[in-house]
């Protein structure tokens, strides 16, 4: 029996050679990303709790924004994943042009947004509970770090349609390099800027913005130079910008598949924020520890959330070089690992829980409020790991529709209602209120089970 288990779930040396040597630069790409985002809250955090507040509301907006990039540039991915499997350059060529074509939508639709309705937007996670000075200043340091943080929405858009292509390629070293890059630099700026150091002006909130904005234009700037000079490693860069042209069949058919995943991780995003918008009516104090909750859980994240999207390439590839045989065995044994790794991963972090929300300087109900909410993600982290890898499974072979009904589905039908009920309609405790919203990712788990094992994701859709 054990051999059987191991011999469908478990892989050689060599696979897990070859996906250690793809996933770790993009485990550490995205943990850079949220290891300075670690710091801007805590540097942030120091300065005061409507300070921290006010940003923490801001980057739920930013979250949706970015989620969405990642969705508009996933679409393209999938048939890039594809032809790369096939050595089709040109078809990578006409998955580019097409991502950031539809990035530049997204970032003109999201400036706008946010420059003309910053007031209303935070205000929707202001509760009425708080007082009236606590509710402006924390207004007011969320409009002073949403206007600065606009100008960091071009070259985020930018850096994700390079770098999702060339890591079809295989190569995730070059987008870990960007992050490192900017990484440095952020914290010197942040530093400088947020407490008046290094000779710099002591901007507070808007230094934090301000060195991110800095940030996100050196990794892409890295990751566009890197591709441009090495066009022999990324033969779709060659004469890219030469014309706009893409195929009207292909256009058609990254449209059908593309727009539910764009569609899903919009709205996937936007749910998450209305669920923290729910938890917000209890206070200030749920949304200052839910951030610091958040950011812990997003740096340890990056494990399961990276294994994920190393699924969506290998076996997307797979599947595009029709072996399919070979993707249905590759995904077994690469959502067992993402499973595995990722209990290990929360099992590390539990803990932190009690010692990371005391390096904020924010009142003792607040930390004590994150360190249970830690420990809560950190207990459910294996199960959002499997349907993580659940839902790239799904899509490496193009079933979009039905990933948008998994994800989206799951998140409006069912945890927001329930987050919604429980909160307006309940005097259910808050730390009882966030697990049960949290372990509803159950369902998901049994729904992403069925559903993989189905096979009806196993499909060559470039032919």
């Amino acid at each position: 029996m054990f051999k059987k288990f191991k011999n469908k779930f478990i892989g050689d040396k060599l696979f897990y050679k070859n996906v250690l040597f793809m996933v770790i630069p993009m485990i550490l790409q995205n943990l850079i990303t949220n290891f300075v985002s670690l710091i801007d809250n805590i540097m942030v955090g120091q300065i005061g709790t409507e300070q921290m507040s006010g940003v923490s509301i801001v980057n739920q907006f930013m979250f949706v924004f970015n989620i969405t990039i990642f969705g508009a540039v996933a679409g393209p991915s999938i048939f890039g994943a594809q032809f790369f499997g096939k050595g089709d350059s040109e078809g990578q060529k006409y998955t580019f042009r097409f991502r950031l074509m539809v990035c530049a939508v997204i970032i003109a639709i999201a400036a706008m947004l946010f420059s003309l309705f910053d007031t209303q937007l935070i205000s929707l996670f202001l509760s009425k509970d708080d007082t009236p000075e606590k509710i402006a200043e924390t207004l007011k340091y969320g409009k002073q770090y949403m206007r600065i943080m606009l100008f960091s929405l071009i070259p985020f858009g930018i850096g994700q349609a390079y770098s999702s292509v060339i890591r079809e390629c295989g190569e995730t070293r070059i987008p870990m390099i960007g992050a490192l890059s900017a990484v440095g630099i952020n914290l010197l700026l942040d530093y400088g800027l947020i407490f008046g150091k290094f000779g710099l002006p002591e901007m507070g909130v808007a230094g934090a913005a301000v060195a991110t904005v800095i940030s996100k234009c050196i990794e892409a700037l890295v990751v566009a130079v890197w591709t441009h000079t090495h066009p022999n490693k990324n033969k779709f860069i060659n004469g890219v910008y030469k014309s706009l042209h893409i195929p009207s069949e292909l256009i058609k058919n990254m449209i059908k598949k593309g727009t539910p995943l764009l569609v899903n991780e919009f709205l996937w995003a936007a749910g998450m924020s209305v669920i923290a918008q729910c938890y917000s009516i209890r206070g200030l104090d749920v949304v200052a520890a839910r951030n610091i909750s958040s950011t812990m859980t997003n740096l340890f994240g990056a494990v399961y959330i990276q294994l994920g999207a190393c699924i969506g390439i290998i076996v997307g590839a797979k599947l595009g070089a029709n072996k399919l045989k070979d993707a249905r065995d590759t995904d077994n044994k690469l959502l067992f690992f993402s499973v595995a790794a990722t209990i290990v991963t929360a099992l590390c972090m539990l803990p932190l829980a009690a010692v990371f929300p005391r390096i904020y300087n924010t009142e003792a109900t607040v930390q004590s409020l994150a360190s249970n909410m830690i420990i809560i993600q950190a207990a459910a982290m294996p199960l959002m790991a499997y349907t993580n890898a659940c839902y790239f499974t799904l899509r490496s072979g193009g079933k979009t529709g039905i990933t948008f009904l998994f994800d989206f589905g799951f998140t409006w039908l069912l945890m927001i209602p329930l987050a919604y009920i429980l909160a307006h309609f309940t005097s259910m405790e808050i730390n009882l209120l966030f697990a049960v919203v949290t372990f509803s990712e159950i369902v998901k788990v049994i729904i992403g089970f069925f559903m993989v094992r189905s096979n009806i994701w196993i499909n060559n859709i470039i032919d």
